[in-house]
């Protein structure tokens, strides 16, 4: 069986230095809060990992729906983002998201791609795994990307 990232073209030398460094600013924003990290960035695609933290888990000692959402949200960001020469701003306007199955004291990987490119909407997937392998969320997302470059 192929990996899903070996599906996409990898990305120009430029666009690469751009999107692999994602969550590495100096300012801290959402994604450097939270410590995801990316893995690996391709065309349209991008895996990212976060390591397990017990402030992640909820009452029932799972980790919380929350930080698997955000990690949705996050994954699909250079994903879209590697379509451009610059980056752009880029807004979230749909996440349809189903949780699988629990993830417990583990670390977690994310994957994301794109299924669709618009001019100015992109339809992307993306998918949550405990680092065992259990596939923990999978997720349908729409992104709005405008055309006002975006200043990291």
């Amino acid at each position: 069986m192929t990996a899903r990232s070996e599906q996409f073209p990898p990305l120009s030398a430029a666009r690469a230095a751009i999107w692999s460094k994602f969550g590495e600013w100096d300012t801290v924003w959402y994604p450097k809060f939270l410590g995801v990290r990316v893995e690996e960035i391709r065309q349209d695609y991008a895996r990212m990992g976060l390591s397990y933290r017990p402030e992640f888990r909820q009452p029932a000692g799972v980790v919380h729906g929350g930080v698997i959402a955000s990690m949705v949200d996050t994954v699909v960001v250079p994903a879209v983002g590697s379509g451009y020469d610059e980056p752009r701003q880029l807004f979230t306007i749909d996440i349809q998201l189903r949780f699988l199955a629990p993830i417990i004291d583990e670390d977690l990987v994310a994957e994301g791609w794109i299924t669709q490119r618009g001019r100015s909407v992109v339809f992307c997937d993306a998918e949550v795994r405990a680092a065992s392998g259990t596939l923990a969320a999978t997720a349908t997302l729409v992104y709005k990307v405008s055309s006002k470059p975006l200043t990291m």
